[in-house]
């Protein structure tokens, strides 16, 4: 992208276009492309924690269960913005989701401090579950989060599809 580019060399001899805004079809068409892409990824990546959970290798379960829930995020943001911020961070990507719809901030609750502590391990999973010798989590730990991941996974399905049949609603009416 253009605005987020660093100009490495300037020949002269060509020049971006403008940015021009998508019609309806072109929106559909890239949103969808862009949920099937991340939302097949994020399964992909649930499917690892379920095997890493069924053989006791709970951090890299808790490890594939950040990637699951990072990429349904993703999926969102591109259906929503065709925009998909450089982060890792599910805290970011959370509120950025939440954003356009609210009900993302009951997929991982924090109003208790068990609630804050479990997410705050599903965070620390992207670093600390691969390279910390230390990190623990438990069985029962990663059940709940596998659980949470998976009403995600539901959420980011069930909004992306609308979003999707509201750009082609848009398509079929001009």
């Amino acid at each position: 992208m253009k605005k987020e580019g660093i100009l490495l060399y300037d020949s002269k001899n060509f020049k971006l276009v403008r940015r021009r805004k998508l019609n309806p079809q072109e929106r559909a068409r890239i949103a969808e492309d862009d949920f099937k892409y991340w939302i097949k990824s994020a399964k992909e990546f649930y499917k690892q924690y379920v095997n890493g959970f069924k053989d006791r290798f709970y951090n890299n379960a808790a490890f594939q269960l950040h990637q699951a829930t990072e990429h349904a995020y993703t999926a969102i943001l591109l259906v929503f913005t065709g925009y998909k911020p450089k982060t890792h961070k599910l805290t970011t990507l959370g509120k950025r989701c939440a954003c356009h719809k609210p009900t993302f901030l009951t997929i991982f609750p924090k109003t208790t401090p068990n609630e804050e502590r479990m997410f705050k391990l599903l965070v620390k999973a992207y670093v600390d579950a691969r390279y910390k010798p230390s990190n623990r989590i438990s069985k029962k730990e990663l059940e709940y989060l596998g659980e949470r991941v998976k009403k995600l996974h539901g959420l980011v399905k069930r909004l992306c599809k609308k979003k999707i049949e509201d750009y082609m609603a848009g398509a079929g009416s001009k």
